[in-house]
């Protein structure tokens, strides 16, 4: 599964934001299912992270994760303008890195 979480963020407590990201990279990686993390920003806020669990049961409980539901709580009132989550199923990946 794939959660693509797209979200604007309004520069508000960026050393906040920094270290609650930080420790919620540590946490998603230390739950049961857990397969990885892409993440990009762009200078404007816009940022796209997509975490990868192995079914829709892991994603949920990360969802529910009560750590992780206080952060993503404090992120609507303080660091994001807006953020929007999509959950897919993976069909498919490849991967290519320059020899």
């Amino acid at each position: 599964m794939a959660v693509i979480f797209v979200s604007f963020r309004n520069g508000t407590d960026m050393i906040g934001y920094a270290d609650a990201a930080a420790a919620m990279d540590a946490l998603a990686a230390a739950q049961p299912g857990y397969r990885g993390v892409d993440s990009a920003r762009e200078a404007d806020g816009m940022g796209i992270t997509v975490s990868y669990w192995t079914d829709d049961a892991a994603a949920i409980a990360w969802r529910d994760h009560p750590e992780h539901a206080a952060i993503r709580e404090r992120g609507r009132s303080l660091w994001y303008d807006s953020y929007s989550v999509a959950v897919t199923q993976v069909q498919r990946a490849y991967h290519w890195t320059r020899p």
